[in-house]
């Protein structure tokens, strides 16, 4: 689950009304893939009607939570079904994340996290056995799509792209904005986010990142980020885990061992220039913990990463490679 500052739309507003004489930014915005989303643009046509089409679109093919999707019906066939562009869009990125991250990515992962509580079901009983069991149905290799054709080898495996799927959905809006013409924009879904041009101030759009603090009422910045032409996605475990006899459990389960990771990374927010690739590292960021991901950062020099973890004595501190530090507005 990704967590991005609830001010966004403050902040960009902060940014677009420094003048009253500057053009304010027409707003669409509604709820879809059981989040909000929310985009401010430059431009005097209403887009609403259009942009709920997409949304609906993009649901119909890609939500685990839509009982009619396309999704929904391939993980309840036993073999085989017909996808559409979006779907195959979607599964050849998550292919490429999942290779270049070791499997860390890994969208077959949904048996674990129903098995952890994180899903459709809560957990009822989570042990060793139960676990190496559900590991035989997480394995992407035995997903292929083939003449638009999706084929898994194994009729209980099933996909779950919401690590990807609203990072996709903000491209999705974005091709779409810049076919009609619009230059200036920001897109929201679910926290992922894409901004093109400058705002209405003719400035870059400002971001605000979270500060990862577990059980905090008011959220707290840790970062504002100047987002010009370029995606941002954030995942966190900060909020979402649940304790147990002593233990807690995070809810980013590792696809190769079926176990909630435990390390000192708390959220990972990426740059690059396709919020849905965005998304999915940010995602396989926060399984592989804070050293792998320098090391994945170092060998794909499209990427760029605010990463914040804690120290040995609960302090925080952040990690940011050398390009995005220049765009990050440290709040104190």
């Amino acid at each position: 689950m990704k967590y991005l500052l609830f001010t966004l739309t403050f902040l960009s507003f902060i940014a677009c009304n420094t003048s009253s004489e500057k053009k304010a930014p027409n707003e669409v915005k509604g709820y879809a893939q059981g989040t909000t989303y929310q985009i401010l643009y430059i431009d005097d046509r209403n887009f609403q009607r259009s942009v709920d089409s997409i949304l609906i679109a993009i649901d119909n093919s890609l939500s685990t939570y839509n009982k009619r999707s396309i999704i929904t019906n391939f993980n309840q066939a036993d073999s085989a079904l017909e996808v559409d562009a979006y779907f195959i869009d979607v599964f050849n990125m998550a292919k490429e994340v999942y290779t270049t991250t070791g499997g860390a990515f890994n969208p077959t992962v949904m048996h674990l996290v129903n098995a952890w509580g994180f899903g459709f079901k809560n957990t009822e009983k989570t042990d060793s056995a139960t676990i190496d069991s559900l590991l035989q149905f997480t394995n992407f290799d035995l997903i292929t799509i083939e003449n638009n054709i999706a084929i898994k080898q194994n009729k209980n495996m099933m996909l779950d792209f919401n690590a990807i799927a609203q990072g996709y959905t903000v491209d999705v809006l974005a091709n779409f904005f810049d076919k009609k013409n619009v230059k200036n924009y920001m897109i929201e879904v679910g926290g992922e986010i894409i901004a093109k041009g400058k705002n209405a101030a003719k400035k870059p759009w400002r971001i605000g990142i979270d500060k990862p603090v577990e059980n905090q009422e008011e959220r707290i910045l840790e970062a504002v980020i100047k987002l010009e032409n370029a995606a941002l996605a954030t995942s966190g475990n900060y909020r979402k885990f649940y304790e147990k006899d002593g233990v807690k459990y995070s809810h980013t389960i590792n696809p190769v061992t079926g176990y909630p990771v435990r390390h000192t990374l708390l959220s990972a927010t990426v740059v690059t220039d396709n919020c849905a690739l965005a998304d999915a590292y940010a995602t396989a960021f926060m399984v592989v913990g804070l050293e792998k991901s320098k090391e994945i950062l170092k060998t794909n020099p499209t990427l760029e990463a605010l990463l914040i973890y804690t120290n040995e004595d609960g302090t925080l501190s952040s990690y940011s490679t050398p390009k995005l530090a220049e765009a990050i507005e440290v709040v104190e």
